[in-house]
């Protein structure tokens, strides 16, 4: 019996294959999952109905389940047509989440195209592509070491 909040059968799975430095992306519902992911990650889909299941609710699974040592962003280019003033809402919510674990971890930002390649990498294991409607919301984990 699992004692995390985790119970996803499939994404149980490839996270007890992955080790240290395997990356795993929350995708929002916009994310091109199937072109922008690396050659070995697989993908579940959760997204159901447009904001169910969210990127927050995945992020909270995912770290009750494996230790994190770095999470990446998608950043915001000032001339992209969905630019905002300031960080995105769904920023601070990741952030609330953070702190309410007790985990001493920044949100990285990488923009938008480099972000892209860098979830391209060998490392890349999994995406769970969810129905996000917040824009910026696709945020990368990197699986810390279990101690």
């Amino acid at each position: 019996m699992l004692q995390h909040q985790l119970i996803h059968p499939k994404i149980n799975e490839i996270l007890a294959r992955a080790g240290h430095h395997s990356s795993i992306l929350i995708a929002d519902g916009n994310y091109p999952a199937s072109t922008k992911r690396g050659p070995h990650a697989k993908i579940v889909s959760l997204n159901l109905t447009p904001g169910v299941v969210n990127c927050s609710q995945v992020f909270e699974a995912i770290l009750s389940a494996v230790p994190v040592d770095k999470i990446n962003v998608m950043g915001i280019d000032n001339g992209d047509s969905y630019a905002l003033d300031g960080d995105p809402p769904i920023w601070v919510k990741y952030r609330k989440i953070l702190a309410g674990k007790n985990l001493d971890l920044d949100l990285e930002p990488i923009p938008k195209w480099d972000f892209y390649h860098t979830v391209m990498s060998d490392d890349h294991v999994l995406t769970i592509q969810t129905a996000e409607q917040e824009l910026w919301a696709n945020i990368l984990l990197s699986i810390g070491c279990r101690i």
